[in-house]
């Protein structure tokens, strides 16, 4: 090999290195401007929560109050996830869960956003109808790879810790483990959240102005902040959502 190829090779190797290093910067700068663009003012990427947990309370008796339809509640509750599962996506949450049961909720639209749409609780007593739909969505959805929104239908945290308590203390008793094993990875594992990447929220959001949980999530909320908002859930919009994000 002659010297000469050698400094070619040099001069090459090095002024490509410079080349990708400006392209690096400059992909870096358009990032930087097209996250300006996409985030709201008050709201900083660095910031955000990984995972929102979102009580919609006051549905019916906003809809009372209004002498509107059973079905027009259920159109409108399901906007609202939408619009609120599409500003997550947009925005860097990675998981959504709302306490919510409106039937909207499963529409195909989910699947055009590349969300994975997951539902627990207690199914079995849902009507099939409504069973097939779930099963539906959480099968056509599986693959996507963006926001992953779980809904939470016939659910009860204090069931789901009973549900998973007994089944360490069958595996206790099957000799799977020794209780010694038991700990608070193992008990998270029995939940319904296991398959969750970030299983605890970062944030609860719970609209209406009611100051409870409700049996949501009850182990999961430990370190969670809490964010009450005084809209009853029809009302939620993007506004008060970057309110509570802001708070975070």
């Amino acid at each position: 090999m002659s010297y000469d190829f050698l400094v070619w090779n040099h001069r090459s190797t090095t002024q490509w290195e410079r080349e990708k290093a400006s392209f690096s910067g400059k992909l870096s700068a358009i990032k930087s401007v097209h996250m300006q663009e996409v985030f709201p003012e008050g709201l900083k990427p660095e910031l955000m929560p990984k995972h929102v947990a979102i009580i919609l309370d006051g549905s019916l008796k906003y809809f009372k109050e209004r002498s509107l339809s059973v079905e027009l509640n259920h159109l409108s509750g399901g906007r609202v996830i939408k619009k609120i599962a599409f500003l997550c996506d947009n925005w860097g949450i990675k998981i959504l869960y709302v306490f919510a049961s409106s039937t909207e909720s499963w529409d195909r639209p989910k699947v055009k956003y590349n969300v994975h749409i997951s539902a627990i609780g207690d199914k079995s007593k849902l009507p099939e109808s409504l069973q097939k739909l779930i099963a539906k969505a959480e099968e056509t959805t599986r693959g996507n790879t963006g926001l992953h929104l779980l809904i939470a239908i016939n659910y009860s945290g204090r069931y789901d810790m009973m549900r998973a308590t007994k089944s360490i203390a069958g595996k206790v008793k099957d000799g799977i483990f020794q209780v010694e094993d038991v700990n608070e990875i193992l008990f998270e594992k029995e939940l319904e959240t296991n398959s969750v990447e970030f299983p605890n929220p970062d944030l609860l959001i719970r609209t209406s102005g009611e100051q409870r949980i409700s049996n949501f999530y009850l182990w999961h909320l430990a370190y969670t902040e809490i964010f009450f908002s005084k809209k009853k859930f029809p009302d939620f919009d993007e506004e008060d959502f970057i309110e509570a994000l802001s708070s975070f």
